[in-house]
Order: structure tokens, then sequence, then C-alpha cells
């Protein structure tokens, strides 16, 4: 588990691009990236362009970038205060469906909900996280050859809703957005968050958290410093 703060988007595709190939090589273990985009718009590979409804103008006004995710699903929206986590996971030898993989997504979700007191649900025929008051996680997904996972959910913490208003969310007309500072009333620690988050996904996966630095085996340098690497 890893939480990276504050990184752009373009700079979170990277990432994910290079753990995905040495997940697939076995160099480095499952793992869940947690972090914040600043302002974005995405469009994944499902995207119906009316569904972007800032032009170019209103989105430099209000420094919002725009990329193709290349993940899957519709538009989305990614800013500060909304988590976001990338799961870059192995789903071999048993779970290998990636429906199953969705829904598995959405119960670690409802599950961190919950923890908050929060009633969550999903959404017949959808995919996502939904309260009484609005749509409060996205799901976005993308599973590479080998059955790596990229991409992941947006949940919405304390993030500025009137963002929302660039897009259609998710490709979804008439319905709302809302966030966890929304429903419970109150500001809502990120960093609490990210525990309940870690702790949903570990139960859901049925794997033990531990905090990585990100660097595959190889590149490791053991107890001892560098000689005692290039020793062995």
């Amino acid at each position: 588990m890893r939480r990276l703060g504050l990184v752009p988007y373009g700079e979170g595709l990277k990432v994910q691009e290079e753990l995905v190939g040495h997940r697939r090589a076995g160099r480095v273990p499952d793992q869940l990236l947690l972090l914040e985009h600043p302002h974005v718009i995405t469009m994944g590979t499902g995207t119906d362009p009316s569904h972007l409804l800032a032009d170019e103008r209103e989105r430099v006004d209000r420094g919002i970038e725009l990329f193709d995710s290349g993940r899957g699903g519709d538009i989305t929206y990614h800013g500060p205060g909304q988590l976001v986590g990338y799961p870059i996971l192995d789903l071999k030898p048993d779970r290998k469906d990636l429906h199953r993989y969705l829904r598995d997504l959405e119960s670690a979700l409802i599950l961190v909900l919950d923890a908050f007191g929060i009633e969550a649900r999903r959404a017949a025929g959808l995919t996502g996280v939904w309260t009484e008051r609005g749509k409060v996680a996205a799901i976005g997904v993308r599973v590479s050859s080998g059955w790596i996972t990229s991409h992941g959910f947006a949940l919405n913490v304390t993030t500025d809703l009137e963002y929302f208003s660039a897009i259609v969310p998710c490709g979804l007309e008439q319905r709302s957005v809302t966030s966890l500072q929304e429903l419970l009333g109150r500001p809502v620690s990120m960093d609490l968050v990210m525990d309940r988050v870690t702790e949903a996904m570990a139960e859901t996966f049925g794997r033990r958290p531990e905090p990585f630095d990100g660097q595959p085996d190889s590149e490791r340098i053991p107890e001892g410093g560098a000689d005692s690497k290039k020793s062995k």
C-alpha cells in the first residue's frame, strides 16, 4: 500500500504503467496506490463526447486538464478532496472475472461507507456506489494481458462538487453526485478514509496490508548497502 499525495494525472498513468509491467513479471507484489489528482477530466473507452460539457476555454479558466485515460467506462472528474485508488493486482488464478472484480471494488467501498455510518448500495445495471443523496464513488478499471489490473475507483471525500458541472458524470444524466463530507455534514480526515479503504480492500481481496516503497525486487538495495547486493 502506498500513499502518494497529490499526483498529476499524467504522472499517475506512468506510475501505473510501470507497476503493471513489474507486477506481470513478478518483481513487485499486489499493491494499492492511494492519491489525489489536481483538477482533471478523464475519458474512458466508452465516453460519449456530448458528456463533456465544458469547452476548452472554460477548462483553462477553471484549471481543468483533459485526458484520454485508456480505462473502461465513461467520462469522470478527479480533483483535490477526492480519494483515488489504483489497485495493481494479479487476478490469477482464481479471480479472472472482470464483473466479479468490479463488484468486489463496490463491496470494498460499501464497507468503507458503512464504517462512517453511511448506508450505500449498488445500482442495478450500473457500476459505482450510490447513497440516497447521489453517487459517492465512481469505478473505471483496466485489466491488461496477464490479468493485471490498473486504474480503479474515485471516492468523493471533501470534493468540491461544483466541478462535476463540467461533465455528465459517468454519462448518467439526472443523477446527482455527493461526498462523504456532504453526507456527514462535517469535515472528514483523508488519512482516516485511507485507513478505512486499506482495511476494506484487504478484507475484500484477502490481502494483508503492508507499506511498500514501489521498487521492484531487482532494484532494491538490501540491508548493508549496494556492495552487499553486488556480492550476491
